[in-house]
């Protein structure tokens, strides 16, 4: 079998989407993310005019050549364009080893360790009060895990809380919107939130709560300790983690469980955090992290020391990389949850999928492959616009994390 074509697609039904298709000279095709939310064109031309060159002509059996060639042979290893790339290239392998194999992901990757995939969804208000009535709505549909978020009382919208988050325009003029925060009255507030959630549905759904990496250590400490009454699933990116050693200090003092990991782009961003269990969650993706051939590994290498899975899923994912997900979920014993953030009709359209949602678990399904594909001639339909992520000061008007 040889690679013959791979064709790199970039669609907008409602965000922007990147994907790659390969085609083989066996009529087997297979697809894969290389979605980088706000950069998606520099991942579409690094794939373009540097990787989809270098592959055409070989066997795409031979994924783990292949993911090595792309990594260590490019020389400028890691960041989040080169690793989206490759996470294309190889999901779309894995998907078309499988269809060979006549087989799901999750069988050939070496079987169901569950029956199911416990997920969670977003609910969030400007006020508590909102945020605790959308919840409510969310746990109608079922759902047994949700991460909850709110505003705070005079200020504009603060993540997670507002309207759809990210800027874009037809005319390619959309500028990246700013948000005003503050961590002191953020630390004050959002305990609230979480005394009026288990005050009013009590203690049979799991909480989970994002603060965005906007946090110190020491604020991190504190806040994980005011949460400890509410038992929370978990805290999640509570500070920026490119400082790994940060997370002692939360350890020593808070019991709530942490989670972080979606900015990660390698094992070696997480090595310490998992090595020294100073999280409970490794929430790396297989879009941003390479792909499945890595995240096979990262998985392993938690399971060792305690640590569960609880793959980033948030909409600026395509349903690809949800389905290759599912299917690593499925399989890893040490899975944990998966983030379920849901995508409108049209980007189901595009991206037709075997998974399916039912009473708060997902269910990869038992087409082969992956379970994912993309409608070209629909995908056709929504061109690419220019968008960004928000940017974040504080009151006084210092850059801070978003």
């Amino acid at each position: 079998m040889k690679i013959t074509d791979i064709r790199v697609i970039v669609t907008c039904p409602g965000r922007n989407f990147v994907s790659v298709k390969i085609v083989t000279d066996e009529g087997l095709h297979g697809v894969g993310d290389a979605t980088l939310n706000g950069r998606e064109l520099a991942v579409a031309t690094y794939l373009t005019e540097h990787v989809v060159p270098t592959l055409i002509g070989r066997d795409p059996h031979r994924i783990e050549d292949i993911w090595q060639y792309l990594y260590r042979g490019a020389y400028w290893r890691r960041g989040p364009v080169t690793m989206a790339a490759i996470a294309a290239i190889d999901t779309a392998l894995w998907d078309i080893k499988a269809k060979a194999a006549g087989m799901p992901l999750y069988q050939l990757l070496g079987g169901a360790s569950r029956d199911r995939l416990l997920v969670y969804s977003h609910a969030q208000g400007t006020t508590i009060e909102e945020a605790v009535e959308n919840f409510g709505r969310k746990h109608e549909l079922g759902y047994r895990a949700i991460r909850a978020q709110t505003g705070l009382p005079g200020m504009p919208h603060v993540y997670g809380t507002g309207p759809y988050s990210v800027t874009n325009d037809a005319d390619l003029d959309a500028m990246p919107r700013e948000e005003v925060w503050s961590t002191s009255k953020y630390l004050n507030y959002i305990p609230g939130l979480f005394e009026a959630l288990r005050r009013t549905y009590g203690w049979d759904v799991e909480l989970l709560h994002d603060s965005h990496h906007r946090l110190t250590p020491i604020e991190a400490a504190r806040l994980g300790k005011d949460l400890e009454p509410y038992r929370l699933f978990w805290l999640e990116d509570a500070v920026a983690a490119e400082h790994q050693e940060g997370f002692r200090l939360i350890r020593q003092h808070t019991t709530t469980p942490l989670a972080v990991g979606e900015v990660f782009n390698t094992i070696w961003d997480a090595r310490l955090l998992i090595s020294e269990q100073l999280i409970d969650y490794i929430r790396m993706t297989t879009v941003h992290a390479g792909g499945v051939t890595p995240m096979r590994k990262i998985a392993d290498f938690a399971a060792i020391y305690n640590v569960r899975t609880g793959a980033h899923g948030a909409m600026d994912m395509s349903p690809i990389c949800l389905g290759a997900n599912a299917h690593l979920g499925m399989w890893a014993p040490n899975y944990g949850i998966l983030e379920y953030a849901g995508y409108s009709e049209e980007m189901l359209e595009v991206f037709p999928h075997a998974w399916r949602f039912e009473k708060g678990d997902l269910y990869p399904g038992e087409a082969h492959g992956h379970g994912v594909d993309i409608n070209e001639e629909l995908a056709a339909k929504y061109p690419y616009k220019r968008a960004y992520l928000p940017v974040n000061r504080l009151e006084d008007g210092t850059l801070w994390h978003w």
